[in-house]
């Protein structure tokens, strides 16, 4: 059996070894049903503990008020007031929402004599840090303010009484009535079994590459391969190419024909992967999804790595095909022609209205991955072809290769794509913006105080919203959940598609270098670092090295320009490794990103059609485990992977 089909059978095997490993029934718990998760408070009295008064006469309607449903990533907070004759106003904010003002939680009547406080039962989450401000309503004023990590199906209590000090003093204990399940697990199991794989895999390759053992499997199926040679057909046809081009080869120089790189075709299958899996929902954990507004999480990552390899591929085909005799007439025609079938396939197949019923012209949404995806194609593949010019065979002797030809040579593009830059930070921060102030990157909702809810984010919102329409956009931005926000707002909207093109275009310049550099190793991983280190340092600069208090933070709602250079600083460093472990050294094959990476039109709008049938979806026992979740995303992603294997033996692949 080959190293593909073995592959196949061990990521099948590593599902399933997850799913034995993550899905035993749900731990039985005290006071907890088995029809929900519903917290418990049966221990509270012993572990409030130090004072008498606690292990009194207990309110007769304390067991309703502590049946509170948990959902996942919540906690049950049990609020008693002792206060006589004060009643209490609980506020909450998360400690990533960034200066947001405090929500009403909860309100406590006064406790009714000493040995009955007034008790509250709500929910917190537990995805970040809380921020609890306890307010007298007698004073109108903060009696005391603490801040917590509360842990998913804790049971917790907030003690709310007079401090032994003085009379007038109010003192606030947190206390842990339950602990909490540790909701990580299920993704440290999932990463060791991908580790022990990615062992098995290597250990078997290691023994297939032994002299003895290999003459021995030869001579096993020595005649099952002859067979298969007798009767294999010569001169197959081999793979189209990227841009799909049919053209016949008038003149060819081999040593100036790109070979095709399995990095960048590895680059774009990791990014694919990642992508399918955020986008089946990531096991339901915070760290998969989106951010709300600044910073980064894992799926922030995965949609501009895609367009940077994009732009490398467009370049290396885009050379291939021009130096094998194709007209740039007829690569105008495929170029437009792709373009407008990534957008029309966007906004009618892949479109996310449709879980609202028929789609409706009325409230379609116009921007979306695809969209983007084809209009950033269509410019920079337009910039390169118009502005093309032959790669030279070798820049071994050459001394200006020693210095900066994959840039110089590419001016025109250059001052193109900067031009396209000052066009996105004059409109960011010179627009006017009605109602908001100019220049404003916020999320709106209760972020920066309040003052501009229906701001979300400043001219980029603007600009759509003048343009598309709210029914045209996004309606569940990721800065509604944290933020409150109450405005349309598309990530993939207008402005943010010029740095977009931005970054693939410093995916050109990766395929830039991998080509004119062919064969010299060190100088094509020089480069690589060196626009590591640059981007690198640009980010810095503009984000200060900070979340929320840089110039420009990073932002993938925006797709601030921040966010593009620290993203194309980690693809750089991502290619710096792979380009010398998979087409240098050959140390791996890049097994198993390459089969999706080899068919990622396919892959990805088949897991979004295919999305809600099974096997890539299923009804799960408990619909708040993270682990049924994790375990339902890992098996609907290993199958796409197992999918793209088949099709890539098969020859068969799917080029618009």
């Amino acid at each position: 059996m080959g190293a593909g089909p073995a592959l196949a059978l061990l990521l099948l095997a590593g599902s399933v070894l997850s799913a034995t490993l993550l899905a035993p029934g749900r731990r039985a718990e005290p006071g907890r049903e088995k029809s929900g998760r519903t917290g418990s408070y049966s221990h509270w009295k012993r572990k409030t503990m130090e004072d008498e008064r606690w292990t009194g006469e207990m309110s007769p309607n304390l067991d309703e008020k502590r049946n509170v449903e948990l959902k996942m990533d919540q906690a049950l907070l049990l609020i008693h007031n002792e206060l006589l004759g004060t009643s209490l106003t609980i506020y909450w904010k998360s400690e990533y929402c960034y200066q947001c003002t405090f929500q009403p939680l909860a309100n406590v009547s006064h406790g009714r004599k000493p040995a009955k406080p007034s008790v509250e039962a709500v929910s917190v989450s537990t995805q970040h840090g809380s921020i609890l401000q306890v307010n007298s309503t007698l004073e109108e004023r903060a009696a005391c303010r603490l801040e917590y990590k509360f842990g998913e199906f804790g049971n917790y209590s907030l003690l709310v009484r007079h401090a032994s000090s003085g009379a007038d003093d109010i003192a606030c204990d947190l206390v842990v009535n339950e602990n909490p399940v540790d909701s990580n697990l299920p993704v440290s199991i999932a990463f060791l079994v991908g580790l022990a794989l990615v062992i098995a895999i290597s250990i078997l390759k290691l023994l297939l590459s032994l002299d003895d053992i290999n003459n021995w499997i030869s001579k096993a199926i020595a005649s099952r391969e002859t067979d298969r040679l007798i009767n294999s057909e010569l001169g197959s046809p081999s793979r189209a190419d990227p841009l799909g081009a049919d053209c016949q080869p008038e003149t060819r120089r081999a040593s100036a024909l790109p070979h095709r790189l399995r990095c960048v075709d590895t680059f774009r299958g990791v990014a694919l992967i990642l992508m399918v899996f955020v986008n089946y929902g990531g096991g339901k954990y915070w760290y998969f999804k989106h951010s709300s507004w600044n910073g980064l999480t894992v799926a922030d990552l995965v949609f501009p790595w895609f367009v940077f390899i994009m732009g490398s591929s467009i370049f290396l085909s885009m050379t291939s095909l021009l130096q094998r005799g194709c007209s740039k007439i007829k690569l105008l025609g495929k170029i437009a022609w792709r373009s407008f079938l990534l957008i029309c396939i966007g906004i009618i197949i892949v479109n996310p209205n449709y879980c609202l019923g028929p789609l409706s012209w009325d409230k379609v949404r116009i921007p979306g991955v695809l969209q983007r995806l084809g209009v950033t194609y269509f410019v920079v593949a337009m910039l390169e072809l118009f502005f093309w010019k032959p790669v030279p065979d070798s820049c071994t002797l050459e001394r200006s290769c020693l210095s900066l030809r994959d840039i110089t040579s590419s001016w025109p593009q250059w001052l193109i794509i900067l031009i396209l830059e000052s066009i996105w930070l004059a409109l960011t921060f010179f627009l006017p913006v009605p109602g908001c102030p100019t220049g404003y990157l916020g999320p709106g909702g209760i972020g920066d105080l309040g003052k501009y809810p229906h701001c979300t984010g400043g001219a980029a919102g603007y600009i759509d919203r003048l343009l598309l329409g709210d029914s045209h956009l996004y309606q569940h931005p990721s800065s509604a959940v944290l933020y409150h926000t109450e405005v349309a707002y598309d990530p993939e909207g207008v402005l943010g598609t010029i740095n977009s093109i931005v970054m693939a275009f410093l995916g050109v310049q990766a395929g830039k270098i991998l080509l004119y550099y062919k064969d010299q190793t060190k100088a094509i991983l020089i480069r690589f670092a060196a626009w590591c280190c640059i981007l690198g340092l640009i980010s810095i600069a503009l984000t200060k090295m900070s979340a929320n208090e840089g110039f420009i933070p990073i932002n993938k709602n925006l797709w601030s320009i921040s966010y593009v250079t620290t993203l194309s600083c980690f693809a750089f460093s991502i290619l710096l490794i792979l380009y010398p472990v998979v087409d240098v050294k050959g140390l791996w094959t890049g097994t198993p990103f390459f089969y999706p990476g080899m068919n990622s039109i396919l892959v990805y709008v088949g897991h979004e059609v295919f999305e809600d049938y099974f096997p890539f979806q299923w009804k799960l026992e408990d619909e708040q485990s993270h682990k049924e979740h994790l375990i339902q995303n890992i098996v609907a992603t290993a199958l796409w992977v197992l999918i793209a294997y088949i099709l890539y033996k098969k020859k068969v692949f799917w080029k618009i």
